[in-house]
């Protein structure tokens, strides 16, 4: 059986991969790793690793993706961002292995009203952006069997994400403000687990860069409105601009990501955002009782 290694299992998308892994037990041998047991930052940790368990796909879940701590902490996103992901690449390179490595919209600046393709310019505001950026060029370079997988808004029943924060702020607060003006696509991380499964299950690949989220487009604002009527509070939201909500790191204005590319390679039908939500909210409400 072929062996995958999943890097960062600790965090939303790996453990979305975790309870899907049975479902493909008959076909593949799953080696779960977290920065405990395999620190990506260390080149020599990573060849060793490597050369034991001989995977024939990795897919790379590990991140910093503190987006604001980044713009003050840049050494660690960039050594875990990039410096992690050419470790991964150089020894996917040496032992033949496909390198799917998940990447960010933030690598685009958000100054436009068209979606952008995986073709379209690079132009990150921030720490966070730059490092994951510099990751997906690191991984190319190194490894020509390397499929960079760009996401937006993730989110799941797993870990810390906005999904799962507005459930609990809408039990404690009469009224938030949320951003209106930001837009982009949030994106359930199971349905991302199993694009991936998709990916590794195709016969005939094609490398480089793809873009993968839940659509259409939404703001945060519309976003945690749907959650709302979901979950069947009855809190009051109000819209706010960027400019009345301050963070460290800029955000992209709009990060719209066009799917087509994804959808005729690999023949993956991205699902609507708000059916992905409604299934999250019910497990997470389900996790709960």
């Amino acid at each position: 059986m072929k062996k995958i290694l999943v890097t960062g299992s600790s965090g939303q998308l790996g453990n979305c991969l975790r309870k899907i892994s049975d479902d493909f037990s008959e076909k593949y041998i799953f080696d779960f790793t977290d920065s405990a047991s395999l620190d990506i930052t260390d080149a020599s940790q990573v060849e060793e690793y490597f050369r034991d368990l001989k995977p024939d796909y990795c897919i790379n879940a590990a991140a910093y993706t503190d987006v604001d701590a980044a713009e003050t902490d840049s050494e660690r996103a960039f050594a875990i961002n990039r410096d992690g992901v050419a470790n991964l690449a150089e020894a996917c390179k040496n032992y033949g292995v496909t390198l799917i490595h998940v990447s960010t919209d933030y690598v685009f600046d958000g100054d436009t009203n068209i979606s952008y393709d995986e073709d379209n310019f690079t132009n990150p505001t921030g720490v966070y952006g730059l490092s994951k950026k510099e990751g997906e060029e690191a991984a190319l370079e190194a490894n020509p069997r390397t499929i960079i997988l760009r996401t937006s808004w993730l989110y799941s029943e797993f870990n810390k994400n906005f999904v799962k924060t507005m459930l609990s702020l809408f039990k404690t607060k009469v009224e938030l403000n949320i951003v209106a003006d930001q837009y982009g696509q949030p994106t359930n991380a199971n349905d991302l687990a199993e694009a991936i499964m998709t990916i590794i299950e195709y016969e005939r690949k094609q490398y480089g860069i793809f873009h993968f989220s839940n659509y259409p487009e939404t703001t945060w604002f519309d976003f945690a409105a749907k959650i709302a009527e979901l979950s069947g509070s009855k809190i009051e939201l109000k819209p706010v601009s960027t400019d009345q909500f301050p963070t460290a790191a800029k955000r992209p204005a709009r990060s719209t990501m066009s799917l087509d590319k994804i959808e005729r390679i690999y023949h993956i039908q991205p699902n609507y955002w708000e059916n992905s939500l409604e299934d999250s909210i019910k497990t997470i409400i389900q996790n709960h009782e």
